[in-house]
């Protein structure tokens, strides 16, 4: 489960100690975090420790957390020299630090447990790298794609091959799948999915030549289900404002499922999780290739026992 840690005491207190970029620069520290819920819970994969705009501060914007909370990018692209500024050719080598985080990781869990990695989609990028950080409404990125479609390809073409040779790197070094999370794609229209981020995807899965299982979660885009598979994806991560079993019938079986517990549950009781958990795993049983997972990553105020309430119920079930 993505962002397990968050939950976890023994996280909380390396937040006391360390900020948030020192946990994700920092290769040792990167890996305990990652390992963290594993330990405690024993899932069947880790997904690493790291963050979307890792790739933005490889290409040469960098970002911080202010002091008030939310984040800041160094600086904006505003204009064309904005989107010339960032070096593709420069992320593996700034980057590295995730490189050496991945074996560490993968050397603990000792060939038990997936190792998963990830990056964010060009088009998710590419909102906070124009708004500058995390926004109300996301419009600008939306304004170059309508309103200057040259420009708006260029930075996408870096974007895609910057996130590309990110997975490559963390393949390399380990990964067992990688996850592309397409957060903010619900910001588009359903006509306009596939031009803007669909095709951006297709080109990262295709890029990497079949070398691991891709997953592609692209949030609240419940119009785009045969663009979501045109990708190319072996697996599909759906969000819970779906029926998944409605998802998973309309689908090739060729493509798994991903999904979908709403993860505000985790913040409710132990009870509350087991009865929908249980419900997403009788409408389920017998698609395959359905890996159960939340429909987004765990909220801050998930309590443990909700999750290990959630732990038990799937692999009690049969």
């Amino acid at each position: 489960m993505r962002q397990a840690g968050r939950a976890l005491p023994e996280y909380r207190s390396l937040k006391q100690k360390h900020s948030f970029l020192e946990l994700v620069q920092t290769p040792e520290l990167a890996a305990e975090v990652t390992l963290q819920p594993i330990r405690r819970f024993d899932f069947d994969a880790a997904i690493l420790f790291s963050d979307i705009l890792v790739v933005a501060e490889g290409l040469g914007q960098r970002y911080q957390f202010r002091d008030q909370g939310g984040i800041e990018m160094e600086f904006l692209l505003k204009a064309a020299a904005d989107v010339d500024r960032l070096q593709v050719e420069a992320v593996t080598e700034r980057l590295q630090y995730v490189a050496k985080a991945l074996p560490m990781i993968k050397s603990a869990l000792n060939g038990r447990t997936a190792l998963i990695g990830f990056a964010g989609s060009p088009w998710t990028l590419a909102n906070f790298m124009i708004e500058g950080g995390g926004v109300k409404e996301y419009t600008k990125a939306k304004a170059l794609f309508y309103g200057d479609p040259p420009l708006f390809t260029r930075l996408m073409e870096k974007l895609t091959q910057a996130v590309t040779g990110f997975l490559h790197l963390q393949i390399d070094a380990g990964a067992d799948a990688v996850q592309v999370f397409d957060s903010l794609s619900g910001v588009l229209s359903d006509g306009d999915f596939a031009r803007a981020s669909g095709c951006w995807i297709k080109q990262i899965v295709t890029g990497l030549k079949g070398r691991v299982p891709v997953i592609v979660f692209a949030k609240a885009t419940h119009g785009n289900w045969d663009d979501l598979v045109d990708t190319g994806a072996q697996v599909l991560g759906v969000d819970w404002n779906v029926r998944l079993a409605e998802v998973g019938a309309r689908l090739t079986e060729r493509v798994g499922v991903q999904g979908n517990l709403d993860p505000f549950l985790l913040c409710t009781t132990p009870g509350a999780v087991a009865a929908e958990t249980g419900r997403i795993l009788r409408e389920m049983r017998g698609r395959p290739g359905h890996i159960f997972n939340l429909g987004h990553g765990v909220p801050p105020g998930a309590k443990l026992e909700n999750i290990e309430s959630l732990v038990r119920t799937v692999r009690s079930f049969k």
